[in-house]
């Protein structure tokens, strides 16, 4: 029976060994990253000014903060005064015609947010969609593997920037609807995202599916499954480490890849904020830039913390769950 000294001492102990390894570690390496970007950006001067440090970034992100509440408050005056006149217009002709305009104020730096994270969203769940399925078609054949392989090692490194030219135009000549259900904008920025991030999904299901155990394949043989319940029951879950390491893998790339093409087209998004403000050319441009690199690295860390979760909660081998 364990004693009340050894308890609490191994309580200390692994509250220590927590706090240090959890912890206070990471805040070390943080304040260290902060001492030598303030440091470093004092000794940097630019033609708009010294390179914005630590202080000036965090105030020019309250400043985005108070530009995106004020154009909410524009928002909800501009639909107020709208239901007022179309009161008036009702109290004068109860058959009149009304119409409800919507707000077409300049996005803000939260709004460009919300695009992307959308955008990107789109374009890794259609690239999932067709990496999953074709990796695990290409694991299970040697020969479907020899025909694709060639392919896939000439399209994987192509930059975004490459693609986006060609998208763009595709999108323009096929896309052409008097109502359409989504803007050419989204669909360029989504279909780019997709051609750039589906190659680690393929390549490791492919693997991962390749490297199934002999004994996992014995078994499928002597039960005699048919091919979709021997994927279903067999393949997938032998495979979901490796899958998943793609996934991840891809969702970076996709995020990357969405923020140049942003840039680039100069579609909705945080891409296209930067890109904005680059251009601007004001004392507050470069803090902003600065601001939006930081949310943009914030926001792929979430992304990959997510995907992370997913895995967890799918995976039945957790030991090969790469962190």
């Amino acid at each position: 029976m364990m004693t009340p000294n050894i308890k609490l001492k191994s309580i200390q102990d692994w509250y220590q060994g927590f706090s240090i390894k959890n912890l206070l570690l990471p805040i070390l390496g943080i304040l260290v990253f902060l001492v030598i970007w303030n440091v470093g950006a004092s000794r940097v001067h630019t033609s708009l000014g010294t390179f914005p440090g630590p202080v000036a970034v965090y105030e020019q992100f309250q400043n985005l903060i108070a530009d995106h509440q004020r154009e909410r408050q524009k928002e909800v005056a501009f639909y107020e005064r709208q239901e007022k006149r179309n009161a008036k217009k009702l109290a004068k002709n109860p058959d009149a015609k009304i119409k409800v305009r919507p707000y077409t104020g300049k996005p803000t730096f939260f709004d460009q947010i919300g695009t992307s994270l959308y955008t990107v969203v789109a374009g890794f769940v259609l690239a999932s969609l067709i990496a999953i399925p074709g990796g695990i078609i290409i694991g299970l054949s040697s020969s479907v593997y020899s025909a694709f392989n060639p392919l896939i090692q000439i399209f994987k490194p192509v930059s975004p920037l490459a693609w986006l030219p060609l998208v763009t135009m595709v999108v323009s000549a096929a896309y052409v609807s008097k109502d359409p259900m989504f803007s050419k904008s989204f669909l360029t920025s989504m279909f780019t995202v997709t051609l750039c991030c589906l190659w680690p999904t393929l390549i490791n299901t492919a693997v991962g599916v390749a490297a199934i155990e002999k004994d996992l394949l014995n078994v499928s043989k002597v039960l005699r499954l048919g091919w979709f319940t021997h994927v279903i029951k067999i393949v997938i879950p032998s495979s979901i480490p490796m899958m998943f390491t793609g996934l991840r893998l891809s969702l970076g790339i996709a995020w990357m890849v969405l923020i140049a093409a942003e840039m680039l087209a100069q579609n909705p998004g945080l891409g296209k904020f930067v890109w904005d403000e680059f251009q601007n050319g004001s004392s507050n441009s470069l803090g902003r830039i600065m601001a939006s690199v930081i949310v943009i690295g914030l926001i792929g860390f979430l992304l990959d913390r997510t995907m992370l979760s997913i895995q967890k909660m799918v995976s039945w081998d957790k030991s090969q769950i790469l962190r």
